[in-house]
């Protein structure tokens, strides 16, 4: 039997790490000699590990990415990303990173507004929110805003339900928190559920799971696996909560060829636009359709249909409170930007400009 081409490894290699189009046309622009296509496995404090057909790589971004990017901290690579990256003796260099199919991301908190790539190219994003006292449906709703907008398809995973003191009652918030959105009730503890998560696992395919810290995340990897990948600490016993167990973005690959990312626990979340906000709260904008003014902010205007909808019941108040506080987040972090990209972009010239001079001085001499 005739040996298959040399080439087909390599491209299986890739296969199994979700290449494909539309990554491989991406590719097509960046394809010069000695470069080759990676994908981000894990992400620390800008040193990157890359997954390449001959193995992973240790990488960091060129000089010229760092200035092209223009300190925009969306545009650097993030844990999923496809990348173009050459070798060099003590590791790699990415430059370039490919268009992503999708991006689940937040603002960075602090005071500066800046956009935080958690997760790219997800097929599927797994919402944690555990059963335990820290059960929140006001922050599911929030983090499912944010799966909407990244492009993948969010699923709701109700981790601990061996902890759960209300399940009905529970499962119920969630739903209509979450309308039209899979619900799986899950226990790493008994195996409730797994089967469940596992029927949207597939080789090659990538899902996320975020959420809180101390809701589990780990320890549902560590089931999928059947043995300790990740790191795992025990809940504080008198508020429920957990530490941060894992340190850093990672995207774990699984032995049924599955690619799992898994992310530290975010204590704040804040959306980056309001793009998911609609699909989120889907039910919500379309009984906002009736209402009399099309600009309508749901508060005390007459003929309002959401507020109607609120005295008869069909809405829950805290639903409309949370989403008229998701929207309100998601015009100022607009307005933000737009100020510090105009900002960032005088200052690029600027820079550019004195480059200009120096250089122009520098082969006719000073005019002055």
């Amino acid at each position: 039997m005739a040996s298959a081409p040399d080439d087909l490894a390599p491209q299986a290699a890739l296969a199994a790490l979700g290449w494909g189009e539309p990554f491989v046309s991406s590719f097509a622009q960046h394809a010069d000699p000695g470069r080759r296509p990676g994908r981000v496995v894990a992400e620390d404090r800008g040193l990157y590990l890359v997954a390449t057909a001959a193995g992973d790589v240790a990488a960091s971004v060129s000089g010229r990415f760092r200035f092209e990017s223009n300190e925009d901290a969306g545009a650097w690579p993030a844990v999923g990303d496809w990348v173009a990256l050459d070798s060099r003796p003590d590791g790699g260099t990415i430059h370039a990173v490919l268009a992503r199919r999708s991006a689940f991301a937040r603002l960075a908190a602090g005071k500066k507004t800046r956009t935080q790539v958690i997760g790219a190219n997800v097929e599927v994003v797994f919402v944690v929110t555990s059963l335990n006292h820290d059960f929140n449906p006001r922050r599911l709703e929030r983090y499912l805003a944010a799966a909407w907008e990244s492009g993948a398809r969010p699923v709701v995973v109700l981790s601990k339900a061996d902890l759960a003191e209300d399940l009905d009652a529970s499962l119920l918030a969630a739903e209509s928190a979450a309308p039209g959105v899979p619900i799986l009730v899950v226990s790493a503890v008994d195996g409730t559920g797994l089967d469940e998560i596992r029927s949207h696992l597939a080789p090659g395919r990538t899902v996320a799971l975020v959420g809180s810290s101390g809701v589990g995340k780990s320890t549902l990897i560590n089931a999928l696996a059947g043995r300790e990948l990740q790191a795992v600490a025990e809940v504080r016993l008198d508020d429920g909560r957990g530490r941060h167990t894992t340190i850093r973005r990672e995207l774990v690959r699984l032995d049924d060829g599955a690619l799992v990312l898994d992310t530290p626990g975010m204590r704040e979340f804040a959306l980056d636009d309001d793009d998911g906000i609609g699909s989120s709260f889907a039910d919500l904008e379309a009984i906002a359709a009736a209402c009399r003014f099309g600009d309508c902010a749901h508060l005390s205007e007459p003929g309002c249909a959401v507020q109607a909808a609120t005295r008869d019941g069909r809405l829950a108040p805290a639903r409309v409170e949370a989403y008229l506080k998701l929207s309100r987040e998601a015009v100022h972090a607009e307005r933000r930007h737009d100020a510090l990209a105009r900002i960032a972009e005088r200052r690029r010239w600027k820079i550019i400009h004195k480059s200009v001079q120096a250089h122009m001085r520098e082969r006719y001499g000073d005019a002055r």
